[in-house]
């Protein structure tokens, strides 16, 4: 048997609603309404929460124990036919057994019990039922109690001093007041019958009304609830079935308890509608902090767009230094190639295409690097006063401050050397790819074997000058030696002459392809571009990871708010 059956609904229904509402409180710390004027009071919410409390009083020889055993299916108090205390003892549940003294006359028993979760028992000594009921009735026990139970023993119904109690409850008193009949030894059923009559014709000359009557037996309803399986027959005949019965109807029909869930559910009712509004808000405000956001990130990409429709000037300045770059190394290449370090290379080997090439990568990526520079260095400035304005519209849109400017200084600072540093590898790239050097040797080379040709005739007809004048033949030697004079005078010549025409045909062919290697750099400085406002963007991680967390976190609020809403639908039904 199932102590709580009689009463499930009633509690079942109390319990959801004040998981509800601790639910409802819970939320709302979380999303913000004030709700304190709805759900606060400790008083009022003991009232929803508090167990049903059941006072049981009667002669000295009635055996109230044992009637409460009967009830709670398990022994709280010590069984005896004369009561060994003179104090009111206070039945409540608790995590583990504790007993504890309130006053001099009222102890309290805390049992880790489930019945005592929803019903509490006091157990009025018979010593007591003559002096502290008639004081407590006026004052706090009896007003207090949903139901009132005086045992009488089978042996006496009619002791003077329960009925002369009795008469002194005041009427809202008497309506909760049970007359229970205590077997201890169950008689025949006509004497039960004879017996419960004569304590209604009593109740109606004493008080002058009639209280509903229950004969039981708390001995064997206590055993039959502590077996498993219960005995069905022997619960029945305990009388303790109707009883209980009787419990849960009151419990049922109770008009203050069903007030108070009702009070208590509108309350809730209420609370819930300003989170909902509440997260509603929340939810709004989360999708324009989104397009806020989405905004500044526009502005972002605009600065990107500015200064990407600004490049043709930023190329000029490219173009510019390419162009002075290729005077420069077309000067440098003009001293390498004249005659006398022509000729010595002749015979040491010559790298002027390398040496050439080296130089221009060199003094081209320098000259663009330190454009970039300037480049990258404008950007920062616009992303800076663009951070500048920033901090306000964020506190005035999303209620946050904007931190970190000093490491935004830092990363910034990164990006611009970034920003340098790939228009720098680029332009050795793009160098290559020019292929300066390819062309430049093989005029070189051509050169080379030319002036190599002229050199050897040069040498030849001195040696044979030589030879002849060793050997004495006359004027030989004059026309050998005149002809190699001659062919050294051509030499000269060819060298200073092919000097200026490589010269003037790299320089033009460089120049020619200075609008090439500016449009090779576009697609790097547009990348510098995107790494540096990307950077800047990387800035707005606090702001993005603040709209985040409140997404996240929303989305359980909502989960929880649609539960406790359901449950609390499922409540509305249930009253």
């Amino acid at each position: 048997m199932n102590h709580s059956e009689f009463s499930d609904r009633y509690f079942a229904t109390r319990e959801r609603l004040s998981e509800v509402i601790r639910g409802i409180a819970a939320l709302s710390k979380e999303t913000g309404p004030e709700l304190e004027h709805l759900l606060s009071g400790a008083g009022e919410r003991n009232d929803l929460d508090s167990p049903w409390l059941m006072v049981v009083a009667g002669e000295a020889n009635a055996d109230t124990p044992c009637f409460i055993h009967g009830l709670v299916g398990q022994d709280l108090c010590p069984v005896s036919a004369l009561p060994k205390s003179a104090r009111i003892h206070w039945y409540r549940h608790g995590l583990e057994i504790r007993n504890v003294t309130r006053a001099p006359n009222l102890e309290v028993f805390e049992r880790p019990i489930d019945f005592l979760r929803r019903f509490n028992l006091v157990d009025v000594p018979s010593a007591q039922v003559g002096s502290q009921i008639q004081l407590d009735a006026t004052t706090r026990l009896l007003p207090s109690a949903d139901l009132i139970f005086m045992v009488f023993p089978e042996s006496n119904p009619w002791g003077a001093v329960t009925w002369n109690a009795i008469a002194t409850f005041p009427p809202e008193t008497l309506e909760k007041t049970v007359l229970v009949l205590q077997q201890s030894n169950p008689g025949e059923p006509s004497d039960l019958k004879v017996i419960t009559e004569h304590m209604a014709d009593l109740a109606m000359k004493r008080i002058g009304r009639a209280l509903p009557i229950f004969t039981i037996s708390g001995k064997p309803a206590s055993k039959v609830k502590r077996t498993s399986p219960p005995v069905v027959e022997s619960y029945l005949s305990s009388g303790y079935f109707e009883l209980e019965r009787f419990i849960g109807q009151r419990v049922r029909e109770s008009q203050d308890r069903q007030q108070t869930l009702k009070t208590w559910y509108d309350r809730a009712s209420s609370a819930i509608r300003l989170i909902d509004d509440q997260i509603e808000s929340q939810s709004r405000a989360l999708s324009n902090h989104g397009r806020f956001l989405d905004t500044i990130e526009r502005e972002i990409d605009d600065i990107r767009e500015y200064f990407i429709a600004r490049l043709p000037f930023h190329l000029a300045g490219v173009a510019e230094a390419f162009q002075l770059e290729t005077i420069g190394i077309t000067k440098f290449l003009r001293r390498r190639m004249a005659v006398i370090p022509s000729i010595y290379r002749l015979f040491a080997g010559d790298r002027t295409g390398v040496s050439i090439e080296s130089l221009f990568v060199e003094r081209l990526q320098a000259a663009v690097e330190a454009v970039a520079e300037n480049d990258g260095a404008e950007v920062v400035r616009h992303c800076k006063r663009h951070r500048e304005t920033l901090g306000a519209k964020v506190r005035e849109a999303m209620g946050i401050d904007l931190k970190n400017s000093d490491q935004l200084d830092e990363i910034l600072d990164i990006s611009k050397g970034h920003f340098k540093q790939r228009l720098g590898g680029a332009t050795r790239h793009c160098v290559h790819d020019l292929r300066v050097r390819h062309e430049l040797e093989k005029q070189i080379r051509r050169r080379n074997s030319q002036l190599q040709s002229i050199l050897i005739a040069v040498l030849i007809f001195t040696a044979a000058g030589g030879i002849t004048g060793a050997l004495g033949i006359a004027r030989a030697p004059i026309a050998f030696c005149g002809l190699a004079g001659l062919l050294g005078i051509v030499c000269f010549v060819k060298a200073h002459v092919t000097n200026r025409a490589i010269a003037r045909e790299f320089q033009s062919r460089l120049l020619d392809a200075c609008d090439g290697f500016a449009t090779m750099l576009r697609s790097d400085y547009r990348e510098a571009l995107r790494r540096v406002c990307q950077d800047y963007a990387s800035s707005l991680s606090e702001v993005r990871g603040h709209l985040f967390r409140e997404k996240h976190a929303l989305a359980p609020r909502l989960k929880r708010w649609k539960e406790l809403f359901l449950t609390l639908k499922a409540v509305e039904q249930d009253l």
